[in-house]
C-alpha cells in the first residue's frame, strides 16, 4: 500500500508524470466562488461550467451529496468535482458544512476512475477548508478508497 505523499504547493500544477486528477469538495448548493475553486477557475473554465451545468440540470442527473464529476481539462488532465458538504455556511446551530460520509462516496468513485484512466490524484486537504472539516477524519478516507487500491495520492499544501 502506498502512503500519501505531502508536499508544499499548488494543487492545481500537480507534480509527476502521466495521467492525474486533481481532486476537490464542492457543495450542493451549486455555489462556486470561495476557496480552492477560485484557483482551478483561475487555471481552467471547464470545470466551473460543468459543475454549474451538472447542478442547474440536477433533476435530470447524478448531482447530490457524494457524487463525483469528471471535467478533463488536458489530454493528460482531469478535475474531479466531489460533492461533499451541505451548503456553504458554517452557522453556531447547523454546524459545519463537511460531510464526511459523501466525500467517502466521492472518493471511492474518484478510485474508480483513477484505476481505469491509470491516474494518480492531486488534491489539497479536501473538505478541510471551507466545508471545516478535520484532516485527521478525511485522511483515512483517501488512504482506504484510494491508496488501499495503489492510486498514488498527492496532498498540497500551499503557501504554508
Amino acid at each position: 500500500m502506498n502512503a500519501i505523499a505531502y508536499v508544499q504547493g499548488d494543487a492545481t500544477t500537480p507534480h509527476g508524470k502521466g495521467v492525474k486528477i486533481v481532486a476537490h469538495v464542492c457543495n450542493d448548493l451549486g455555489g462556486w466562488g470561495k476557496g480552492f475553486v477560485l484557483a482551478l477557475s483561475r487555471r481552467w473554465p471547464e470545470p466551473e461550467a460543468a459543475y454549474r451545468r451538472w447542478h442547474r440540470e440536477r433533476a435530470g442527473n447524478d448531482f447530490g451529496l457524494g457524487a463525483a464529476q469528471f471535467v478533463q481539462v488536458t489530454p493528460y488532465l482531469w478535475v474531479a468535482n466531489m460533492v461533499g458538504q451541505r451548503g456553504m455556511r458554517r452557522g453556531r446551530s447547523s454546524g459545519v458544512p463537511v460531510r464526511y460520509e459523501a466525500i467517502d462516496a466521492a472518493l471511492g468513485l474518484l478510485a474508480d476512475k483513477a484505476v481505469e484512466l491509470g491516474a494518480s490524484v492531486h488534491m489539497p486537504r479536501i473538505g478541510c477548508g471551507l466545508a471545516g472539516g478535520e484532516w485527521a477524519r478525511v485522511e483515512p478516507l483517501v488512504t482506504e478508497r484510494l491508496t488501499a487500491r495503489g492510486i498514488a495520492v498527492t496532498v498540497y499544501d500551499f503557501g504554508a
